[in-house]
């Protein structure tokens, strides 16, 4: 009897279709047997594009004379051992006379497609294929998913898109790396590794970061009052000159408080004006990602392990690599039903109750057929799942998706806003009609609506306050304020200044940044403007965390908290390339735009893989011109503390050695747990033996990174040690990770993703 062969993308996706097919199955090494249908999987990328050696011996040996390397046709090699053993299982599987149809059941999207195609053609697979299509990971969806399967032509623009973006990730990162690293192997310990996502991303953390260490902080003063219209009803105020809160000199914030302290004053404006709030739409992996970056502190990379969790093993929410915030009009008639069985928890019951309740359900801003390609966003499944069995990083993931799906079906929050103006009249002069003006504002909810869903604070919220312009908090917070009534008189009851610095931009988190890359490096807050933006953003929601990690893997930027800060080394690579278009957003942008009418059969891949090898030469050619005599400068420490001689930045180290006298030996090395120590480090070791705050960026062999203070040792042996200055370091213990996270950590189609990206011989 002829049977079906379908192959997943991971172990855990294969064992939960066998589930739903005809049974019993027989567990294999590495597949499922069953009476109909055999069942097996890749690991994430079993197969990737080879390197550039495979094609020619002589790439072995970085020249700029073999660049550009624009193969006619990729070659593909199994990723690595551990793949090549489940690689044989799936290529004994196709070969099989027994099976007469093999069903693509990776992941339902770009990666997914690219996953099956590789592993396809390397196992030379010559059956009729179709395509399975799932969203969500239920019994109910697997069942009608395996119905409905779909035939391979309707997939062609998809694959082809996924190629092309595995190409040129491959072409635009292995020449461009062997180029820049060729030109400066001298100021550069290890390979200057560039790619087509990376760049344009590291540049936006190095440009920001540039902008604050040019920043110079400016003083201004404040002037705050606070009015008693009687004992129970006490506010605060802000002096403001026209509409600006700021005073330049400290003369005349003391002048303006020496005039109002004591007087009395009177309200001289009192306006309440009603504000409606829509609802947030509902989740995409990039906003799901920002939001529990900014509510919980999570990356990037743990969001997606958690949401990917949470569709894989619990069941409990649909496909999470999606950039779309809309269902389609067929999903409806669940929305209800899914509704329901979230509201069996009792976290979410009475939101639930609303939404059940509802005779009609508003779907302007929720359906929209052309806004969802691929995937829809991310909701919960409509089965039952047990919160209890999930993780804590799991549970915080659903609950964001759960309460946002309510709430979407809620009507606006009503907020009655009120601002105040209390005037103390000059004490004569041309000022008098004007006075002093103290401006009050105040908040009040009137109408919970969808915020009712929420126990605070919603994550929209939160994280629009996270993106701070430099000066918002001068305007004051929003008050609880008493009654009060426009004409009244009020006492001054207490004046006072208060001293502030203008601030530079903040530097990135995960959740600003993968903003920034999903609008192309332009920061932007409405929900609605994001969205007609994001055909041209850095990268895809499934590699964007990826990217990330990526770039502090190499050594181009470090953690410092939730804060991304760009390394001397990352800093460097995007002044040297100055404004190449290598390094801007809109660019890639524009290719990713390309890649999504690949996808939807509007491009041609032909025409845009020729131009990723032109550009490529293009780029060959500038960055050897470029580079070709870049020396980056050495810093000069000082002193020896040991002999005396002046201590020089080389390579790898800070050491008074030189070539023509090899000085006493002391020498501080660069790299230390996965970071590299920079200038300001080594100077404050040389001249106070240790280091004031904790350095953030260390690596422990788990891979998470965490912060020590340092301190410059000296040993038996009179060698000169940087160890770390913390007490569990002294009792010999493992450093603290810096993110606490007991579940899995990273995927291999995770660790995929940044490879295809990335990837570069090093």
């Amino acid at each position: 009897m002829a049977k079906t062969l379908l192959i997943a993308e991971k172990p855990s996706v294969g064992q939960d279709l066998a589930r739903v097919l005809k049974g019993p199955f027989q567990k294999k090494e590495g597949y499922l047997e069953g009476p109909e249908d055999v069942v097996t999987w890749a690991v994430g990328h079993l197969v990737q594009l080879a390197e550039p050696d495979e094609y020619d011996a002589k790439y072995k040996r970085w020249r700029m004379e073999d660049l550009p390397i624009v193969p006619e046709r990729f070659k593909l090699v199994v990723r690595d051992e551990r793949s090549r053993k489940q690689m044989s299982v799936v290529t004994a599987q196709l070969g099989r006379e027994d099976v007469d149809l093999v069903v693509n059941a990776c992941d339902a999207g770009r990666e997914g497609e690219l996953i099956f195609a590789y592993l396809y053609e390397k196992a030379k697979g010559d059956k009729p294929v179709k395509r399975l299509w799932l969203s969500s990971m239920t019994n109910a969806a697997m069942k009608e998913a395996l119905a409905t399967l779909r035939p391979p032509e309707e997939l062609v623009s998809l694959e082809q898109a996924a190629r092309s973006r595995s190409e040129a990730d491959w072409i635009m990162g292995m020449n461009a790396t062997r180029a820049a690293t060729i030109r400066l192997r001298s100021s550069f310990d290890g390979a200057v590794s560039l790619g087509r996502v990376q760049t344009p991303t590291l540049a936006i953390v190095a440009r920001r970061e540039e902008e604050i260490r040019a920043f110079k902080p400016q003083p201004y003063w404040l002037v705050d009052a606070t009015f008693e219209a009687d004992p129970e009803r006490v506010y605060a105020g802000r002096f403001h000159a026209g509409t600006k809160p700021r005073i330049a000199t400290e003369q005349e914030a003391v002048a303006i408080v020496e005039a109002c302290a004591g007087k009395t004053a009177t309200i001289t404006k009192l306006e309440k004006k009603e504000q409606r709030e829509r609802a947030p739409m509902l989740y995409d992996l990039t906003t799901l990602q920002r939001e529990a970056n900014t509510r919980y502190g999570f990356s990037a990379k743990r969001t997606l392990a958690a949401a990917q969790r949470c569709y894989e093993e619990h069941k409990a929410l649909t496909y999470p690599r999606t950039n779309s915030r809309y269902l389609t009009k067929d999903m409806v008639a669940e929305i209800k039903p899914t509704a329901e069985l979230v509201g069996a928890h009792k976290e979410y019951a009475q939101a639930a109750r609303y939404v059940t309740g509802l005779d009609v359900l508003p779907l302007g801003r929720v359906v929209n057929d052309a806004k969802v390609t691929d995937h829809h966003a991310i909701i919960p499944t409509k089965s039952e799942h047990d919160l209890d069995r999930m993780g804590s990083d799991d549970r915080r993931i659903y609950d964001m998706v759960a309460r946002r799906f309510l709430a979407v079906f809620h009507p606006e929050a009503v907020f009655e806003n009120t601002r105040v103006e209390t005037t103390i009249a000059a004490a004569g002069g041309a000022e008098e009609s004007a006075g002093h003006v103290f401006r009050t504002r105040g908040k009040l909810l009137l109408v919970p609506g969808w915020r009712g869903v929420y126990d605070e604070i919603s994550a929209a919220s939160a994280a629009k306050t996270s993106t701070r312009v430099d000066g918002e908090e001068d305007e004051g917070t929003d008050q609880q304020l008493p009654k009060l009534e426009q004409g009244e008189n009020v006492k001054t009851r207490e004046v006072g200044s208060a001293r502030k610095e203008t601030k530079p931009p903040r530097r990135y988190s995960d959740a600003s940044l993968l903003g920034a890359m999903e609008t192309a490096g332009k920061l932007v807050d409405d929900d609605e403007l994001r969205e007609a933006m994001k055909d041209s953003g850095i990268g895809t929601p499934a590699t964007r965390a990826a990217i990330i990690e990526r770039l502090i893997t190499v050594g181009y930027i470090e953690r410092d908290g939730r804060s991304l800060v760009a390394t001397d080394k990352g800093l460097n690579v995007i002044r040297l390339l100055n404004e190449h278009a290598l390094t801007s957003p809109g660019l890639t942008g524009d290719w990713e735009n390309r890649l999504g009418k690949i996808e939807r059969g509007e491009d041609s891949r032909e025409k845009f893989m020729s131009d990723i090898a032109g550009f490529a030469k293009e780029t060959i050619s500038e960055l050897d011109e470029k580079l070709k005599d870049v020396r980056i400068p050495r810093a000069s420490l000082g002193p020896c503390p040991v002999c005396g001689h002046e201590i020089m930045e080389n390579r790898k180290g800070y050491s008074c050695w030189a070539r023509d006298d090899p000085g006493c030996g002391f020498v501080i090395w660069k790299g230390k747990a996965g970071k590299q120590l920079p200038v300001e480090v080594a100077r404050e070791l040389i001249k106070t033996g240790y280091t004031a705050h904790a350095i953030t960026g260390f690596k422990g062999r788990s891979g998470r990174s965490f912060k020590a203070h340092l301190a410059l040792n000296q040993t038996e042996e009179g060698k000169w040690r940087v160890e770390f200055d913390e007490p569990w370091a002294k009792e010999g213990a493992k450093p603290p990770d810096a993110e606490t996270n007991t579940e899995a950590e990273t995927s291999d189609t995770e660790r995929a993703a940044s490879d295809i990206e990335a990837r570069t011989a090093a």
